[in-house]
Order: structure tokens, then sequence, then C-alpha cells
């Protein structure tokens, strides 16, 4: 079976991913840096798939590093390309680092897939290249909006970065995935989504205020037009995320693409806002979770679903996990860290 590099590949999406791509009978290599992830993640990787990957603690923008790993693994014939800062409000903070490493990291990538004759790149892209959408639920032919994070500006740089090699390469082959928001945690809390230090992303702020590790969750505005002020995004089980990884690597292998480069949303096709995840959770669990609505977050957009018929129709794959079983995942996930 071939082998497919995952960068960032014991982070959040990055570690379900593997699982999934080593449960579909391929090998994998990881390189991760560690900066926002922990090496431990490897043992949660192993005791679900029986397999401990490879792993190559690299920063992706170190080209030096990067070469040999290419060297020491020359069956690559696949990269899904996760590592990269993400945070929208820490982006709007740190401009010049989320510039630097996020579209210095695919340069690298790119650069050397090409000098090691490896021709297939599936992209960790997101819903957030479409700004506020005119139209939802939003389609991947909605025009790309002007970019409200710096980290949203570098997923349309790295989109238009790809789209260019490709035209000068026609061995290049990429898919880009526009995520929406991947929650929850494998079912076997094995591994699940572990920030280091404070979170950015919602749900592990709600679980770690449910567990007593932060005193309350606060919530980023209620005046925005919305049925309750609050945000509306598209939450997606982080396993139906990984598994839609696979079937873009076995498209490409396949050489069933239609294009060199394709885009598609991952995203259930439904919109849940801030509030009705939170009352979602506490549902679910029984457990109350502390709240203080704060104002607006910079960089944040209002309200974004998909329409997810494209990867339905053309890929195969759905969104199948509900958000009752996702979110009771993340709490399972929370309470075995809890236990360590």
């Amino acid at each position: 079976m071939s082998r497919v590099l995952v960068t960032g590949g014991t982070g959040y999406i990055g570690s379900h991913t593997v699982v999934e791509l080593q449960n579909a009978g391929f090998d994998v290599v990881i390189v991760d840096n560690l900066s926002n992830s922990n090496i431990d993640v490897l043992d949660g990787i192993e005791r679900i798939t029986g397999k401990r990957p490879p792993f190559e603690q690299t920063d992706c923008n170190d080209k030096e590093a990067m070469e040999s790993v290419f060297v020491r693994y020359p069956d690559i014939c696949a990269v899904i390309h996760f590592a990269a800062s993400k945070a929208v409000g820490e982006s709007v903070e740190q401009p010049l680092k989320y510039y630097r490493n996020n579209i210095g990291s695919l340069l690298t990538l790119l650069e050397l897939m090409k000098a090691h004759k490896v021709e297939n790149i599936v992209f960790s892209s997101s819903c957030t290249v479409y700004g506020q959408p005119d139209i939802l639920p939003v389609t991947e032919e909605a025009p790309i909006k002007p970019a409200l994070s710096p980290y949203g500006n570098t997923k349309q740089i790295n989109e238009e970065i790809i789209r260019d090699a490709a035209y000068a390469d026609k061995t290049l082959h990429a898919i880009l995935r526009r995520y929406f928001n991947p929650i929850g945690a494998h079912p076997t809390a094995y591994i699940g989504e572990l920030p280091n230090g404070v979170p950015q992303n919602l749900l592990p702020f709600i679980t770690q205020t449910a567990a007593g590790i932060r005193k309350e969750l606060k919530v980023f505005g209620n005046d925005y037009n919305t049925p309750d002020g609050s945000c509306i995004r598209d939450y997606i089980n982080v396993v139906d995320l990984a598994k839609a990884h696979v079937v873009a690597v076995k498209r490409m292998l396949d050489r069933k693409a239609d294009t060199q480069v394709e885009v598609f949303n991952l995203g259930t096709g439904r919109g849940l806002s801030v509030l009705e995840l939170l009352n979602t959770f506490m549902k679910v669990t029984g457990v109350n979770v502390p709240y203080q609505i704060t104002g607006r977050r910079e960089g944040d957009i209002e309200k974004v679903w998909a329409n997810p018929d494209k990867a339905n129709n053309v890929l195969g794959w759905k969104a199948v996990e509900t958000v009752e079983d996702t979110l009771a995942s993340a709490w399972k996930w929370q309470q075995h860290l809890m236990e360590k």
C-alpha cells in the first residue's frame, strides 16, 4: 500500500485522519513540530489501529529537515497538509506569524513534492475563504470574499498558490477541502481535541468549563442577525471529516478527479448557533456550563453553513454522526483526560 505524508498529524484533525488512513490500509508518516499538539497522541493512534505510525518532529518551514523526510520515505504518494496556525483571534493579533507559518510551509511542501515527484496533495482549507456569504447554505461556487482575518487570508492565498502551481505543472493534482467547524472526538476517547494552553475553539472551551478547568465560557456577541444573536456555524464530527480525506486520497490515486484542482465543502448542511450548541451540550451531558456574554470578537463571521451536495454526490461521502453523539464524544474525551 502507498504511503501518505500527513503534516500536523498529531493535531486534532490530523490524528483522526491518520487513524482512518491506517484503518483503510495506507501506510502513513506524520510530520509535526508539536507546537499545538502532544506526542502522546501517537499512543492513542496505536491503541485504536494497532499500528504506531512513524513520526518526524519537524517544522514544515524547515526545508532541509523536510527534505530528509522525503528522502527517508521514498514511497510517499500523497501529502495531506494540515500543519498551520489556526486561531482566528490570534491571527488578528499576530498576522506575521500566520503568514510566515501557513504560507511558508505550503511553499516548502510544494517545492519538495515537485523535486521528489509526489503528485498529489490534499489541502486543509476553510469555510473562512467565503467570508460572510451572500447566500446560505454556501456552495463551492460562492464567490471568495475579502478575508475577515489573516488566518482566513492565508487559506485564500494558499488555495491560489496551489492553483498556480498546478497550472504550471500538469502532474500536480490537488483537492482543496473547505472545512466548516470540526468538533467531537474518536468514540474510543483515545484521541480528541487537545489544544495547548487556553482553547481557541468553542467545544474544548465548553468541555473544559464543564470540567471546572475554566471558570466560565465567553460567548462572543449576542447581537448578531441570528435567531438568538450568537454566531451560527456548521459543526461536523471530526471522524466524519477524517473519513473524507481517505476518500480524497483514493480519488487522486485512482485518477478519478475531473480537474487538476478540485474543491469540496465538508460540512453537514445544518447551521447551529453558539448558544444552541452550548445548550445541546448541557442537555446531552446533564452538566451545567457557566457562561458570560461578551463583546464581539474581531474576525468572526456572523453565520455560515455548508451545502455539502457536491461532496455527497461526487465523492459519495456524507457526514453521518448526530450533533448529540458528537457532543457526547467530546465530553467522554474530556473525562478521559481528567482520569490521566
